[in-house]
């Protein structure tokens, strides 16, 4: 993961640059337009949170994390619904912002297939983690994306929630009971949001499954 790229925005990002390089990362920081070089990461001070959402339309499903000055389960949520992908702590100093560079680096070379992956009229290109449902363009935060990504490449198949929260969160041992299910309808919601079908389904008792009609269920 070495030479990984790292936008850092607003004083204290700013501030771990070098310490970033020294650990091999490429700090970047300035400005920010569609048409620059997309970096791996994205690193927010807890000030520039509103700034997310344009991040989000320029940059796609890259990891966002966002700087929790204090840290509590209404600064963890806050930081969730945000749009942010995950947190770090600034408190901690760079060893927390490290540790989750890695995880996060991690999660995106764990799929990168070469193929495009259809079902329907849903694409995902995984070389550039572009997804697209028939002729729109939908952005999703990281985790949505990777959570995609494997009911994609087993488009058809039941993934029970074991092996789901074993593949997509591997690195929050401690997640919410009913994470899935909130990203799961996360995932809907933008997938749907023209109007389109149902390609996510819920299979009582077993799991969840990617496929262009529902699953027949007992």
């Amino acid at each position: 993961m070495g030479g990984a790229s790292v936008l850092l925005l607003g004083p204290e990002a700013e501030a771990l640059a070098p310490r970033l390089e020294a650990s091999g990362y490429r700090p970047l920081q300035g400005a920010v337009a569609a048409g620059l070089p997309l970096p791996d990461v994205v690193v927010l001070a807890a000030a520039a949170v509103d700034r997310i959402p344009a991040l989000r339309a320029i940059y796609g499903s890259t990891p966002i994390l966002l700087d929790l000055i204090v840290d509590s389960l209404e600064a963890r949520s806050h930081c969730l619904t945000s749009g942010a992908d995950d947190f770090w702590l600034s408190g901690q100093g760079p060893s927390d912002l490290l540790v989750r560079l890695r995880l996060h680096l991690g999660l995106r070379q764990q799929h990168q297939p070469e193929a495009v992956l259809q079902v329907a009229d849903l694409v995902i290109t995984p070389s550039r983690r572009q997804v697209r449902r028939g002729n729109r363009s939908v952005a999703l935060t990281a985790r949505e994306y990777q959570l995609l990504l494997v009911l994609m490449e087993r488009s058809g198949q039941v993934l029970s929630r074991e092996t789901i929260l074993a593949k997509v969160w591997s690195d929050q041992q401690g997640a919410a009971s009913n994470v899935i299910e909130v990203y799961v309808r996360y995932l809907r919601q933008k997938l749907e949001a023209g109007g389109e079908r149902r390609l996510i389904h819920t299979v009582r008792g077993q799991g969840y499954s990617l496929a262009a009609k529902p699953p027949l269920q007992g």
